[in-house]
């Protein structure tokens, strides 16, 4: 690897060869960033975690085998092998936690920081076959009637254990005995729960993307069917009587802001004719008096007491009609606005001429 990596090297032309080396002329180290804390005898190394753990700090489960950037330095001795210390810092969270070797017992022992996941059990109880130890191996090799009293436990244990094992062979040849038919049972199975399973993604994709959502659904059950099929959602409007509401509220809402009282809208017209089939505005409903001198009030109840001629007869009409005039006159639409109270004042002579008020 050292030859590889030293023929691309550049030499500057000031370098001078008895210095003993392009690193020691540049004054850096040849492993870079990981010697950065070599004057404190840390050196960085990759590490990787031996077992599973804890971490203190965050309460998170780390696999064996994740690797990290750990502080490697030495803290002591076991007889001639030394004995090292790691420290590196937790990728899900800002805790640090340290581990040590352990050469006597062949393993690694944690510092601080987090804690080991046991998972211990004894082999016996499960019925799994435990080796002998290197005791046990020695004494059957050498002591004769030990070796007799081991292989009388083992006979014993055998029969046993016989009925279990019978059960366990029984049940094998019952499922496994024709091994191509299992095998075509469980991929059938297989492919047809995938197939429900693709059915089911592609309906609940089409219904999250007609409702806009993002969620997981949950499977469909009966209780689920029976709830839908009493709900009903119905609109409270047809089609076209919504079209019609909104025709209607556009035709009748001011197009421009008017403030001399015109009509603006877009459907002006029609709501001229809506105005005109109205009820007509009579003074009693606009709440106008007619104000009249005594004298020609006096003179309009004789004549019409005594009959009087046709000529007063129409001028009367006439007074009346012109009143009637007046009052749908725009003057006297500004007079109401100011609530002001319009005032006629009529004078007849006694040869029948009227005079305009």
């Amino acid at each position: 690897m050292g030859e590889r990596k030293g023929q691309n090297l550049y030499y500057p032309p000031d370098y001078d060869p008895k210095v003993g080396g392009l690193n020691k002329f540049q004054g850096t180290h040849a492993l870079r960033e990981r010697a950065r804390k070599l004057h404190m005898g840390i050196l960085i190394i990759r590490f990787e975690m031996p077992y599973n753990i804890w971490c203190d700090g965050c309460k998170n489960h780390i696999g064996m085998g994740v690797r990290y950037n750990a502080e490697k330095k030495k803290i002591g001795m076991y007889y001639s092998t030394p004995v090292y210390q790691f420290r590196m810092k937790c990728h899900l969270c800002d805790n640090h936690f340290e581990i040590k070797t352990d050469p006597g017992n062949l393993d690694y022992v944690i510092v601080s920081g987090a804690r080991r996941q046991e998972n211990r059990w004894d082999p016996t109880e499960n019925g799994q076959i435990v080796p002998e130890t290197k005791e046990t191996q020695k004494r059957l090799f050498d002591d004769a009637m030990f070796k007799l009293e081991h292989k009388t436990g083992d006979v014993d244990l055998s029969k046993l254990d016989k009925p279990r094992l019978g059960k366990l062979v029984g049940r094998n040849e019952t499922v496994w005995k024709d091994d191509y038919e299992a095998n075509c049972s469980l991929r059938r199975n297989f492919r047809k729960r995938r197939k429900e399973l693709e059915e089911s993604a592609i309906t609940d994709g089409l219904l999250l993307n007609k409702s806009s959502l993002d969620i997981n659904l949950l499977p469909e059950s009966e209780e689920d069917r029976n709830l839908a099929s009493l709900l009903a959602l119905r609109p409270s409007r047809s089609i076209e009587e919504s079209h019609k509401n909104v025709r209607t509220k556009i035709l009748n809402s001011p197009a421009l802001p008017s403030s001399s009282g015109l009509i603006t809208s877009f459907g002006g017209l029609k709501k001229e004719e809506s105005l005109s089939k109205s009820s007509s505005l009579t003074r009693n409903i606009l709440g106008i008096t007619v104000k009249r001198n005594k004298e020609s009030t006096r003179d309009l109840c004789s004549l019409d007491k005594k009959g009087g001629d046709e000529n007063c007869k129409e001028e009367i009409k006439l007074i009346e009609k012109c009143n009637n005039k007046v009052i749908n006159s725009d003057k006297s639409t500004e007079m109401l606005k100011e609530n002001r109270t319009i005032s006629l004042v009529g004078d007849y002579g006694s040869s029948g001429e009227s005079s305009e008020g």
